[in-house]
């Protein structure tokens, strides 16, 4: 019954027409070097929709990542009458056949709800295969070992040890939807509880010193930041909804691009909107884009090791771009964040200028874990699993 009334509502309001004599909502998973060009003519939808796109929408279209799960609702012919397609946690394509019978895009923001969740668990196993048994989720558990990844030696838990996990969950018709966002964990470890704190995109322990190692530099040197990282914004003139995810460099043509930290290529080759493209995957959950390029250096291709500060490319101005510069892009499990907050010129803790707000944050959640340790504490339930598709 809770199925069918998250459907019915998603219907509701995305069909303005329901004269249809049937209708099915399907569920589809993103897959991977799928493109919206490559949709569109999977699909009979005209091209022209995507290449009639402002350059801005259509390097935007390029953020739909592998995995993501996205909504059709499909008449009784089979073709697509509408379709909402996730960009990012904030924003999603909406595709929509009109009486006319002709196809319309837009980008309009995602409707969802936020959960407050706290799981208390004592272990079993593992906490990852203790934390995806309790929870139903394995995107929970893989943000908990992230949380303390290179402050806990997980090797050394025994059976019985307690763990708490405070965080938020993105809720959309109904499901889990995005990465959850970890305020705050502990994890006993021969008997002593250690904590961690997330603050402005970062990982401290209870002392403020930083538990995420990583650390990016600035890709350019001596570049100006031409557009900032700006997640969900409605433009006051055009009265639409715009996003820009990552930061652009504006530089001169064939200005040297230099590989943000250690890591991996994992693609370098032409998107669409974004024209050339290099990606490398870091250690621990991140991955820097760098788009418009307007060549690769010598012997960049997938597989290769690059290190911090290695020329990997050199800026252009391909794709749909309005003149040489670097879109350069951060992702965390695949969510876009704001370069900025791991962009800096050394590792430390938090600044001393910052310490009573960190402070705020350690005294709101710290005695929300302790309180979860009382046996009277009721876990939230695990997440539920509904069908694909739904017919009408």
């Amino acid at each position: 019954m809770k199925k069918t009334l998250f459907l019915i509502f998603f219907i509701s309001n995305l069909i303005s027409n329901l004269n249809a004599a049937k209708i099915s909502v399907e569920e589809l998973t993103w897959a991977r070097g799928e493109t919206l060009l490559t949709f569109f003519e999977n699909n009979n939808i005209p091209l022209n929709l995507y290449y009639n796109l402002e350059k801005e929408d259509q390097e935007l279209a390029n953020e739909i990542v592998s995995g993501v799960k996205f909504q059709i609702l499909r008449n009784d012919n089979g073709s697509i009458s509408q379709a909402l397609i996730p960009v990012s946690e904030e924003l999603q394509i909406h595709i929509i056949k009109n009486k006319l019978g002709k196809y319309e895009i837009d980008f309009i923001p995602i409707i969802y709800e936020t959960e407050e969740r706290v799981f208390s668990i004592a272990l079993t196993k593992s906490p990852y295969q203790d934390i995806e048994s309790a929870t139903g989720s394995t995107k929970v558990a893989n943000a908990f070992i992230a949380a303390f990844r290179g402050n806990v030696d997980f090797k050394g838990l025994k059976k019985g040890d307690r763990l708490v996990i405070a965080y938020k969950q993105k809720r959309r018709m109904g499901k889990a939807f995005g990465e959850p966002d970890i305020h705050a964990a502990m994890i006993e470890v021969r008997g002593k509880f250690e904590y961690t704190y997330q603050f402005k995109d970062k990982f401290y322990d209870e002392n403020a010193r930083e538990l995420d190692k990583f650390f990016l530099i600035k890709p350019v040197k001596e570049a100006r930041v031409s557009s900032p990282f700006n997640p969900k914004r409605f433009h006051p003139i055009l009265k639409r909804y715009r996003a820009h995810l990552g930061i652009d460099y504006a530089a001169p043509k064939g200005t040297k691009i230099h590989a943000a930290g250690d890591g991996v290529v994992t693609f370098a080759g032409r998107k669409s909107g974004y024209g050339n493209v290099l990606t490398i995957k870091h250690s621990g959950t991140y991955t820097t884009l760098y788009a418009h390029l307007n060549g690769f250096a010598k012997g960049i291709k997938n597989g290769m090791k690059v290190r911090q500060g290695q020329v990997v490319a050199y800026v252009g101005s391909t794709g749909m771009s309005t003149g040489p510069h670097l879109h350069f892009g951060l992702y965390r499990n695949n969510v876009a964040i704001n370069p900025n907050s791991v962009v800096k010129i050394s590792k430390g803790g938090v600044d001393n200028k910052e310490k009573a707000a960190f402070n705020a944050v350690k005294n709101k959640f710290t005695p929300i874990l302790k309180a979860a340790l009382d046996p009277a504490h009721v876990n939230p339930p695990r997440e539920e699993s509904f069908d694909n598709v739904v017919s009408f």
